[in-house]
C-alpha cells in the first residue's frame, strides 16, 4: 500500500508542477494524453471492473443500480468542479475562494471515492470473499495514476490562473493526497468490520459509475464536431489495447 500511496502522490504533484516547469506544454499533446487516459480508464472499466462486480455474488440489480448512481453522482460533482478531473482549463470562469473552494471540494471528493478501489489489492489478500475472484490489480492503479495526472495539470492551470504559487501547491498537495486517504480509509474501515462485502460493493459500484462517465466524456469532447482525427483514434487503440494486454496476459 505504501508504493500505492506514494506513486498517486507523487503523479498528481509532478503533472501539477509542470504548470509551472512547462508553462509553454502544448494543448494538442495535453489533449493526446488525456484522450490515451480516458481510453484506458473505459477499457478496464469493462474488461475489469464491471464483470467482477458482477460476478461476485452481489444482486446484480442493485449493483446495475450502483454503478447508474456513480454514474449520476459524478455529473453532480462536475458542475462544482466544472469538469476539471477529465482535463477541462477554464481559467476564466474560476475566481475567488468560494469558487476556489466548490472546485477543491468536487475533486477531492471525486478523488477520494476512486482511491477508495485502490484497496481492492489489500481486501483480496485476505480471501476470496470479499468480492468473489482475484484479477491483476495493476489495471486500475495504472488506470487512476493515467486519469490523475491530466487532472492535477488542469486543475494547478486553474489555480494558478487566480492563485499564488504557493496557495496552488498547498491545494495541488491536498487533492494529491485524496486518493490515498480513500484508499487508506476503505481499507481499514474494512479490517476493522466497520465496512462489510455489502459496503464495498457499493463504493466499488459508485467508482465504477464515476469512472463510465469520465472516460466517455473525455471520447466526446475530443471530437466535438465529430471529425475524423487519426491521432486521437489510434492512442484510442494503443490504449485500449494495452488495456487487453494488462488485464489478460501480464498476470
Amino acid at each position: 500500500m505504501e508504493f500505492k500511496f506514494l506513486l498517486l502522490f507523487l503523479t498528481a504533484m509532478i503533472a501539477g508542477s509542470l504548470v509551472f516547469l512547462a508553462p509553454n506544454f502544448r494543448e494538442k499533446y495535453f489533449r493526446l494524453v488525456l484522450v490515451f487516459a480516458g481510453s484506458y480508464l473505459f477499457s478496464i472499466t469493462i474488461l475489469h471492473i464491471l464483470p467482477e462486480l458482477f460476478d461476485s455474488g452481489f444482486d446484480s440489480k442493485r449493483m446495475g443500480l450502483y454503478i447508474l448512481i456513480g454514474f449520476l453522482l459524478q455529473q453532480l460533482l462536475e458542475f462544482w468542479s466544472s469538469g476539471i478531473e477529465h482535463g477541462h482549463i477554464h481559467t476564466h470562469e474560476h475566481q475567488g475562494s468560494k469558487a476556489m473552494t466548490t472546485v477543491m471540494l468536487g475533486l477531492f471528493i471525486h478523488a477520494f471515492l476512486e482511491g477508495t478501489l485502490l484497496s481492492h489489492g489489500e481486501l483480496m489478500d485476505q480471501g476470496e470473499e470479499v468480492l468473489g475472484h482475484v484479477h491483476n490489480s495493476k489495471t486500475i492503479l495504472l488506470g487512476i495514476v493515467l486519469h490523475k495526472g491530466p487532472a492535477a495539470f488542469a486543475l494547478a492551470a486553474v489555480l494558478s490562473s487566480t492563485l499564488s504559487k504557493k496557495t496552488t501547491l498547498i491545494l495541488l498537495t491536498l487533492f494529491a493526497l485524496a486518493s490515498p486517504l480513500g484508499m487508506m480509509s476503505s481499507s481499514f474501515l474494512f479490517e476493522s468490520g466497520m465496512l462489510e462485502k455489502q459496503g464495498i460493493g457499493i463504493l466499488y459500484g459508485l467508482v465504477a459509475g464515476g469512472f463510465l462517465h469520465i472516460s466517455t466524456t473525455i471520447f466526446f469532447e475530443s471530437s466535438p464536431h465529430h471529425k475524423f482525427q487519426l491521432n486521437k483514434l489510434l492512442v484510442s487503440f494503443f490504449a485500449a489495447g494495452l488495456a487487453i494486454l494488462s488485464e489478460f496476459f501480464l498476470k
